[in-house]
């Protein structure tokens, strides 16, 4: 059977029908472009396997090589979904089996359409000088508009959360997350160009020199600022509890079971409180509890007893009644002698979680919405740094670590350490809570401070200025940890350039596409021109 060949190299001379025997070009790029995309994902935590994810990108850009828009797009997402599928699977073990498994295919169809565009416009820069730079530059840029949309954003899976440890995290100091993804994706469309020279000169060209170095340059780079990475202390050092006071497996049925959440927390904190007591472990100088441990409507007897009992300050993650009866996901700094003060509401709430976007069509498919679901309020950013324990403590709260402005808002405020109250004990024994950990511990690295993360039912970790871990506790067990941590006040490069990295890296995206767009132009207009004076 003849059959012609698919996905035609541009500009390539018209081959006649000819029988295969092997699969199409398309199906073999396909299934590449489908490993490649497992392969980022392995990359990511509980894994080690940081190095997986330039390579992923390598298999990547070795299927868009010399492709069109539409063979780029399609392979792109193809990339992307064998990608956001796994990665995503908590939301099942979220949403539980009432929602089915809906949410998880069509967020993860979504994301993946941000790859596909990737792919597609990867192809209009590939002609370009730099092809592997300009590529690497439209793929990190298209996780900004990410962080946008959908769902108020959703920038879970960013290239940099693969990498919180290994030569590329030093990185994270200079440019923050958009310029860790980009090393590591220029690393690997490095890595395929280099091969695809080699394949076709078999020896060392110019261009394949540049090639070289152009893939080198991202791991010399970060393996040269390891030594320049600051973990001791500049203002002293500050002993710090978390306490972990577990809860059930029951994904977003835990909603229901605050008064659960606040016993277990006590109880914990109690059994921490007795052991400091018999001098098994230090006394802490400051206490955080975990996102939503408690519900806080006005005073709060116990609460006041427990922390001066400690007579310490504490941060008590809570859900907080507002006057008008709306809540907010908060943390309360507490005084072990004048009770609550200062508070931080959350900015970045979780859809579906905490609010429920786009809520008539929602209620179309959503067994748990009735009139009495009423949305959390976000807030606006007020006390997030916290003079508390003698010492700015900067907050944020859970799903708030895969954005870059709350710890960089913080830590500009003049934070010296950071803290980050958690709850994923809605997500089960999923890898959600090791993701986000190692968001966490990219963020020590890109502002220079200790991290303590507190969560309900863990991973609760103390997390070193250089992102290794100190301690950590495991999932679904009461327990706390104490640790003493550096408190430092120097910003790094990341702090002061803010978000100027990310747009600047986005304009030059933009700028790249422009530049292949006009490329491309003018080579139709050439060949139609040529093929014009042929005929005539």
């Amino acid at each position: 059977m003849a059959v012609t060949v698919a996905d035609p190299e541009p500009g390539a001379p018209h081959q006649p029908a000819r029988t295969r025997r092997f699969p199409r070009a398309w199906l073999l790029r396909s299934s590449a472009a489908l490993v490649s995309g497992f392969a980022y994902y392995l990359s990511f935590a509980p894994r080690p396997l940081w190095w997986l994810a330039p390579l992923a990108f390598a298999g990547l850009a070795l299927v868009l090589r010399e492709r069109r828009f539409r063979a780029g797009f399609g392979y792109g997402f193809a990339f992307g979904l064998t990608f956001f599928l796994p990665l995503l699977t908590w939301l099942l073990d979220f949403l539980g089996p009432d929602f089915g498994p809906w949410p998880w295919l069509g967020l993860s169809f979504a994301l993946a359409l941000y790859h596909g565009l990737a792919g597609g416009l990867i192809t209009l820069v590939s002609r370009l000088p730099a092809a592997p730079l300009w590529g690497a530059l439209v793929f990190i840029a298209l996780e900004t508009p990410r962080a946008w949309f959908p769902l108020g954003g959703f920038p879970w899976g960013r290239v940099a959360f693969s990498q919180p440890e290994g030569a590329f995290l030093p990185l994270a100091s200079l440019g923050g997350a958009p310029l860790v993804g980009l090393a590591v994706v220029l690393t690997g469309f490095g890595l395929a160009s280099l091969a695809a020279r080699l394949g076709k000169a078999r020896k060392f060209t110019r261009p394949a020199v540049l090639a070289v170095l152009g893939t080198l340059l991202p791991v010399v780079a970060g393996l040269a600022l390891w030594p320049a990475i600051g973990t001791g202390a500049q203002d002293g050092e500050l002993t710090v509890a978390s306490v972990q006071g577990n809860a059930p497996d029951i994904g977003l049925a835990l909603q229901g079971e605050r008064a659960l959440l606040r016993r277990d927390t006590l109880a914990e904190s109690e059994r921490l409180l007795a052991a400091v007591q018999a001098g098994k472990v230090p006394k802490p100088d400051l206490v955080v509890w975990p996102e939503s441990a408690t519900t806080v409507t006005g005073p709060d007897p116990q609460i006041d007893q427990l922390v001066a009992t400690f007579g310490v300050p504490a941060l008590i993650g809570a859900i907080y009644e507002l006057p008008d009866r709306h809540l907010q996901n908060s943390v309360i700094a507490w005084d072990p002698h004048t009770g609550p003060g200062r508070r931080y509401a959350k900015q970045q709430l979780v859809p579906f979680g905490e609010y429920v976007p786009a809520r008539k069509v929602a209620e179309l498919v959503t067994p748990f919405l009735d009139q009495e679901t009423v949305d959390m309020v976000p807030g606006d950013g007020a006390n997030q740094t916290m003079d508390v324990a003698g010492t700015k403590v900067g907050v944020f709260i859970c799903y708030e670590t895969a954005f870059d402005y709350p710890a960089r808002d913080a830590v500009r405020a003049g934070a010296e350490l950071l803290v980050v109250p958690t709850n994923n004990a809605w997500y089960g024994r999923s890898e959600m809570s090791e993701q986000q950990l190692a968001m966490s511990r990219l963020r020590a690295v890109e502002h220079g401070r200790s991290v303590v993360v507190s969560a309900v039912s863990g991973v609760s970790a103390v997390v070193a200025p250089d992102g290794s871990v100190t301690s950590s506790t495991g999932l679904f067990t009461a327990d706390s940890l104490v640790g003493r941590v550096p408190l430092r006040t120097q910003t790094t490069l990341s702090d002061q350039l803010g978000a100027w990295t990310e747009y600047g890296l986005l304009a030059l995206a933009i700028a790249g596409v422009a530049g292949g767009l006009v490329l491309r132009f003018r080579t139709r207009r050439t060949s139609a021109g040529t093929a014009g004076e042929a005929a005539d």
